[in-house]
């Protein structure tokens, strides 16, 4: 089928050579702050065009990409590797274009960050001019913890090819019948940042003049930085040069920035009678920021809407299904976070059995942050901040 990845096999490999399409994305093609990450991005892109549809067709058709594929800029901006999510297990992508296939070097993140960590770890070769990817070889997380060696001049775990298996057609039979040996080894969480010292941070890093922000500070802080995904943006679009993406007040009096709409945000107008509309200073009434979940099969709707005066002004995030009369399973929950993903007074609404709808009200000073989230978890998720 021409859907499937195409494969060379050599008479002198057990690794697995694989065709870069021609039809890939171009994700590489977005803004970086430097060369260096412009070409760190073209090689992840490459790896992870001729990698996916092998592990697609060969393991499950639900192998996709973490957190998802609009976020991949942000992360091959600060960071090389990519990782891919099946039912089961994760798999690290870890590209290079060397020749030297004497060991495979993975970035700290993809070893350290509980919410980073994979199960398999895969070398991959990259020969963009010839057309092709080299799968040769992979390890567990466990093995590079246990068996790799730190090296903490650019904050690396390095692993010899003679402890990777470098026959991929083990892979599949060790997913098959060795489903419960221990691939990870456990990790401790890192130490929450405050709000003001993450800022302060994303400020100082999203100079472009930094040309690696990861090994500017040490790992503890960058690696809070990283694991929230709306700080993780946030230094991305400082570093490129975007101005702030995320402000409710300005989608709302303006329009939804180019960056918001990519996410699935836009506007509505309701129309609200002239009874029932409501003053917001500044403010068209009726207007509400909309934006669709895929949830288990399923589509939802979480809006974004205020309520009140301009003196006592809240805000509602609303959840429903997005078709009419259908309603949300119980189990399913609305949170609301603070910035920095703290919970507080009144946050959450849980569905303990069916319902219409789920909502949380809140009042927010000028300029603070929120994160929302939705359990079950909806595809396609990463953490934003939303700035009012």
């Amino acid at each position: 089928m021409t859907a499937n990845p195409t494969i060379f096999t050599f008479a002198d490999s057990t690794g697995l050579i694989l065709e870069i399409p021609n039809h890939r994305q171009n994700l590489a093609s977005q803004s970086f702050s430097h060369p260096s990450a412009w070409y760190q991005a073209y090689l992840n892109e490459n790896c992870l065009s001729a990698v996916l549809p092998w592990l697609q067709e060969d393991f499950t058709r639900q192998a996709k990409v973490w957190p998802y594929t609009n976020s991949l800029a942000s992360i091959w901006e600060l960071v090389n590797g990519t990782a891919v999510n099946t039912d089961v297990s994760r798999f690290i992508l870890v590209p290079s274009e060397t020749i030297d296939l004497s060991e495979l070097r993975v970035p700290q993140e993809w070893v350290d960050l509980p919410s980073w960590v994979g199960d398999y770890y895969l070398a991959v070769q990259v020969d963009a001019d010839a057309g092709y990817v080299r799968v040769w070889g992979y390890c567990t997380h466990a093995q590079l913890k246990t068996q790799g060696k730190y090296d903490p001049s650019d904050r690396t775990y390095t692993l010899d090819a003679s402890e990777l298996t470098t026959d991929m057609s083990v892979l599949s039979v060790e997913l098959q019948f060795c489903s419960q040996t221990a691939t990870r080894t456990q990790l401790a969480s890192l130490p929450s940042l405050p709000v003001t010292q993450a800022q302060n941070l994303i400020t100082r890093l999203g100079n472009p003049e930094v040309i690696t922000p990861r090994l500017a500070i040490p790992f503890e802080l960058w690696g809070g930085l990283m694991e929230h995904g709306g700080w993780r943006t946030s230094l991305y679009e400082r570093r490129i040069g975007l101005p702030e993406q995320r402000s409710v007040l300005q989608w709302l009096q303006a329009g939804v920035s180019q960056t918001a709409e990519a996410m699935g945000w836009g506007r509505l107008n309701l129309q609200l009678s002239a009874a029932g509309a409501r003053s917001v200073e500044g403010l068209q009434p009726g207007i509400t920021l909309s934006r669709r979940l895929a949830i288990a099969g399923q589509t939802y709707e979480l809006s974004i809407s205020p309520q009140g005066e301009a003196e006592a002004l809240s805000w509602r995030f609303e959840l429903r299904n997005a078709t009419v009369g259908a309603v949300i399973p119980g189990g399913f929950k609305l949170r609301l976070l603070t910035e920095d993903l703290q919970p507080f007074p009144n946050n959450e609404d849980i569905a303990t059995t069916a319902v219409e709808q789920l909502f949380v009200e809140v009042a927010l000073e000028a300029g603070e942050g929120i994160v929302w989230e939705v359990e079950p978890l909806p595809e396609n998720y990463d953490r934003e901040i939303l700035k009012f």
